[in-house]
């Protein structure tokens, strides 16, 4: 089963909102999933102010983004916005910290597969990308989130280690990409 999800490139004065997750500690754009009765469109806004507490106006749509083959597929609906409100907050359960930062400090540790996407918001894509990640492992990874946070838990490891460790095995098998960049086999 495919999951459809949103981000948001919330963009202010040369900067990008990104947020901590609580999950396995690493940075990502204000994420989730598209509920049902919601329009993409809706679920952004929402998922935007629950997890950083700011208010945002949609001002294109950058592009569609699926990662299928080792974890649950799933289909991400890429937004730029601006923030038109409301004040920076964590939301207890998903995000432990909520900051601003400047397009050449992006953190280090972020979502895998989130980077490229953050690049392709920044450069002003709008509209013309759609992208497949097809990725395999050695090891047996078809795993639900609720498996996966099972496997955190019961490894002792921090989270972001874990994290690390999981994705070290995954490699990108194929990268189809319909727009402005040519089909690549490399994750960027």
């Amino acid at each position: 089963m495919s999951n459809i999800a949103v981000n948001v490139a919330v963009l202010k004065d040369g900067q990008i909102l990104l947020t901590r997750r609580e999950d396995f500690e690493v940075w990502c754009m204000p994420s989730g999933a598209v509920d049902d009765g919601e329009s993409v469109a809706q679920a952004a806004i929402r998922e935007t102010l629950e997890e950083t507490g700011i208010e945002v106006e949609l001002t294109r749509l950058v592009g569609v983004y699926s990662r299928t083959g080792v974890l649950p597929d799933l289909h991400v609906i890429l937004f730029a916005a601006q923030p038109v409100g409301g004040e920076l907050r964590t939301q207890p359960g998903e995000t432990i910290e909520v900051r601003y930062f400047p397009y050449d400090q992006i953190p280090g540790e972020m979502l895998y597969g989130m980077r490229s996407r953050i690049e392709d918001a920044i450069a002003g894509v709008g509209g013309g990308i759609a992208a497949a990640q097809v990725f395999h492992s050695d090891k047996e990874l078809t795993l639900t989130r609720k498996a996966l946070y099972g496997m955190r838990d019961q490894s002792g490891l921090p989270r972001q280690e874990f994290y690390q460790n999981i994705m070290s095995c995954i490699e990108l098998h194929e990268n189809i990409e319909v727009g402005r960049r040519s089909a690549t086999g490399k994750n960027r």
